[in-house]
């Protein structure tokens, strides 16, 4: 299942998401309890929103198969981050 997910975000999610202005960055986390959790980086609030409006009806289009609830989004800054 996580490859068949992986496959989908590849070639559905992240080819609208990043056409976003703004757009940096996307994650997609799959934990061992088959939670996923995708995490958008923008840089500015515009296009964050913008993203979360964008991709929700693909979302569905695209994973809906795969996802056994609804999905949820949410907005805000970047607090605190570091990197390697």
């Amino acid at each position: 299942m996580a490859e068949e997910l992986a496959r989908r975000i590849k070639e559905g999610a992240i080819p609208i998401i990043s056409d976003v202005e703004g757009f940096m960055a996307y994650y997609v986390v799959y934990a061992p309890d088959d939670t996923v959790t995708a995490i958008s980086v923008f840089n500015n609030f515009a296009g964050a929103e913008e993203a979360t409006g964008v991709r929700s009806p693909g979302s569905n289009k695209i994973l809906g198969p795969l996802l056994v609830g609804p999905a949820t989004a949410v907005a805000g800054p970047v607090i605190v981050h570091t990197l390697a």
